[in-house]
């Protein structure tokens, strides 16, 4: 520990300046030369870079042998600046495409996404607009790599894949704080009004040296508008020909002389019960779902940082059969899965009033479920609070610094064996604290050549110490071509919690064999983009690689007892390699398209004690996959039209015994969407469109998904004195009652018809 604290010292210490001269200036808008806040201004040929503050204005030192900026922001085409004084004005056109975002999420700091050593994928909610959704984990079927994968028949919860990796390995963050892990990786995506959302970044590949635990696969950094620059009102109501109603709604006010404040509220309600496929089970999950979000920022001295925020939940979720109440709630008369689920967060950021850029970020949230899955009562309680203190320090005009303390405590308690019970004598719930400390140093070797390196400690008591490194490279071959390497390593830490919905159906039973032991990855990723610039549009490509080596794998056993799911480290090591290429393309006549493919492997090689090795390829995970969308603006007209959709090759499925008569893999599946929008001079958008086009659904040439869905509760399986499910009349098949065979939303093809309004207010 002492080695890294010297090494803290001796970094943040080495320190090289150079001469330059104070710029001032101004950022405002080509036409109306209204003031444009939080733009990015970047010295060219250098990593530092400001942001302009809410009146347009920024200030920065610059080298005397450097001349030009880069001035870039949010909805505005980029510009480079020849300085010629010491006071200078950026005139920025409003641009119809965005290729130029500022991004955060890869470096902790906020620089161009082509200037980002790290490959940052951004989407705005103008994206997703192209296929609207009640929740942010749906809207995500958009985006090529990233799959919301369904984890039960009956209610419907699941999580996020990215790069074929689970959800566990899948860090969600709001606003660079995480927020999301264990028992909220079921719901956490689930509320978050659209209204609210600025954008959405997304890291692919471990980042575990910045953000720590579970961020082992990949990031989700959902960023919030800021209320300065947020319309006065916004809102969108939807409801589809399945009875869904929808509605997120956004305010901005002026909550003192510094300070304006955002108000969002998202509520979904879906009651009716469907059953088209005749099992006497609703096709899909019914939903009350109320979420209210609130967000101040301060207007401060020499455009500080502060901001708080608060989010919290309440949600009503059932799934089973049809002829299901609340006095049926954890009987084994009829069968049903209910769930209330309570959840609040505050985060919030204050930089520090001293010379030096030193930034306070934390978040704190608790999450209450009672649930009942057939006769299981689960019950859990869980909260976390994460604090972060950050430094960034220019060393010269060539490095940039970030170093930062972080300290995480979690508490769970449930009433299972995992936390020995439900509040008895013998009742222990999980507490860990777990303090950290992260170096990066990013270092401009010149105009072409940028190279990083970070390192992160982690001290956890049941593990003991956790080294995290990172090195990254990027290589600029021209203004239009890029090539990143990335490698490092992750680490995710045991959670009692199995974060495996499987686990709660009802039909099985957790076992744990042995103390599991944290999972470790190692990776390396290859990005190369290159950038087309037509006449009235753009051609940007986007090709990825990966590979990433996984130890001490945790990996649930499905198959070697239909009743229980064996949770323990893998003897042996696990993998996952592929590829993947983006496409995005704007051309003059109003024609904007992206698409996207992904290759990968996913599996899993386990060391046997006769010293023989088995690979097998993970469960629900596709070989291949594919997304796009097609939009097209009429000119003037208001009008525009988009046509997305998504396509995945087979994955294997649980079955439960050798009798099962379904399929062993998925066949290859797709959802595609089409919308008409008409967009008025008032703030007000009419949009209209079928969902599922092609009326696809799990069930479609099969007899059944739910394995037994007749006998929920097992009442007529027969067993052996082995305790083995014996073939009768009644169960030719040897089956037991398992709604886990899912791979794909059960809801056939819907009609949906919505409006949005904005109002800003108009600068005087």
């Amino acid at each position: 520990m002492r080695i890294f604290l010297l090494f803290f010292y001796l970094l943040l210490g080495g320190e090289l300046w150079s001469q330059g001269r104070v710029i001032s200036g101004r950022v405002v808008q080509e036409i109306t030369t209204v003031p444009i806040p939080h733009a990015t201004i970047r010295i060219m040929g250098s990593s530092k870079s400001v942001v302009s503050n809410t009146i347009g204005r920024f200030e920065l030192v610059m080298p005397d042998s450097l001349n030009q900026l880069v001035v870039s922001a949010i909805g505005y085409a980029t510009d480079t600046i020849l300085v010629m004084s010491d006071s200078v004005v950026a005139a920025l056109r409003t641009a119809g495409i965005n290729m130029e975002e500022v991004v955060i999420t890869g470096t902790m700091r906020a620089v161009q996404r082509s200037a980002s050593i790290v490959p940052v994928e951004v989407y705005t909610p103008q994206f997703f607009r192209k296929n609207p959704t009640p929740s942010i984990f749906e809207a995500l079927q958009l985006v090529n790599g990233v799959r919301p994968q369904l984890n039960c028949n009956v209610c419907n919860t699941g999580d996020i894949h990215i790069n074929g990796l689970e959800g566990p390995y899948t860090m969600v963050l709001i606003d660079g704080m995480p927020i999301i892990s264990s028992l909220a990786s079921v719901y956490g995506l689930q509320g978050i009004p659209n209204a609210l959302v600025e954008r959405i970044e997304i890291v692919k590949g471990p980042a575990s040296s910045l953000y720590g635990s579970e961020a082992i696969g990949g990031l989700i950094n959902i960023i919030t508008r800021n209320p300065q620059k947020a319309p006065v009102v916004s809102m969108e109501y939807t409801v589809s020909s399945w009875r869904e109603h929808n509605l997120d709604a956004g305010f901005k006010l002026k909550s003192s002389k510094r300070s304006q404040t955002l108000i969002g509220i998202n509520y979904y309600n879906f009651t009716q019960r469907y059953d088209k496929n005749a099992d006497n089970f609703t096709d899909v999950t019914l939903q009350n779902r109320i979420a209210f979000f609130g967000k101040t920022s301060w207007v401060r001295k020499d455009n500080r940082a502060a901001a708080l925020a608060i989010r919290w939940i309440n949600e009503e979720r059932f799934g089973g059969e049809m002829q299901w109440t609340r006095k049926f709630r954890g009987s084994d008369s009829v069968y049903g899965e209910q769930i209330s689920t309570a959840r609040a967060e505050m985060i919030g950021n204050y930089q520090l009033p001293v010379n030096e850029k030193m930034i306070f970020s934390f978040s704190v949230n608790t999450h209450q479920q009672l649930s009942a899955y057939g006769t299981t009562v689960f019950n859990a309680d869980q909260r976390i609070a994460f604090a972060q203190l950050t430094w960034e320090k220019q060393a010269g005009t060539n490095q940039q610094l970030l170093a930062g303390l972080v300290g995480r405590y979690s508490y769970y308690d449930d009433n299972t064996p995992a936390t020995g019970g439900d509040g008895g004598p013998l009742n222990i719930p999980d507490k860990v604290f777990i303090p950290g400390i992260f170096l990066q140093d990013e270092v401009n070797i010149n105009d072409n050549h940028l190279f990083l390196a970070g390192l992160r400690y982690d001290y956890d008591q049941r593990h003991g110490s956790i080294l995290t490194p990172r090195l990254a490279w990027k290589w600029t071959f021209s203004a239009r071509d890029n090539l990143r390497v990335n490698a490092g390593s992750g680490f995710r830490v045991v959670n009692l919690f199995t974060e495996d919905h499987a686990a709660l159906t009802g039909a099985r039973e957790v076992v744990i064999m042995g103390q599991l032991k944290p999972e470790k990855s190692y990776n390396i990723n290859l990005n190369y983009s290159r950038k087309f610039i037509m006449p009235g549009g753009f051609l940007n490509l986007e090709a990825t690689s990966w590979y990433t080596y996984f130890t001490n794998r945790i990996v649930p056993d499905y198959q070697t007892d239909p009743d229980k799911i064996i949770y323990a480290n893998l003897n042996g090591y696990a993998q996952s390699y592929g590829g993947s290429l983006n496409f995005e393309a704007a051309v003059q006549k109003g024609l904007r398209l992206t698409a996207g493919i992904t290759l990968q492997e996913v599996s899993s090689t386990q060391n046997a004690e006769t010293g023989q090795k088995t690979t097998a390829r993970q469960m629900l995970t596709e070989r291949w996959s594919g997304t796009w969308t097609i939009s097209w603006n009429f000119g003037k007209t208001g009008w525009s039209a988009d046509y997305t959709g998504n396509i995945y090759g087979p994955m294997l499925l649980p079955l439960i015994s050798d009798l099962d008569p379904r399929s062993p893999q998925s066949p290859v599946w797709s959802l595609q969407n089409i919308q008409v929008t008409k967009k008025w001079k008032n703030g007000i958008e009419w949009f209209g469109g079928v969902k599922n086009l092609l009326n696809f659904t799990p069930s479609q040439n099969m007899d059944f998904i739910i394995a037994r869905a007749e006998d929920p509760f097992d009442k007529q399986v027969v067993r052996d004195s082995n305790g083995r499910v014996v073939v009768t009349a009644n169960n030719p098949y040897a089956l037991t009652f398992d709604p886990n065979y899912v791979y794909a939303p059960n809801q056939g093809r819907k009609i949906y018809a919505g409006f949005r309004y904005t109002y800003h207010r108009k600068a005087k």
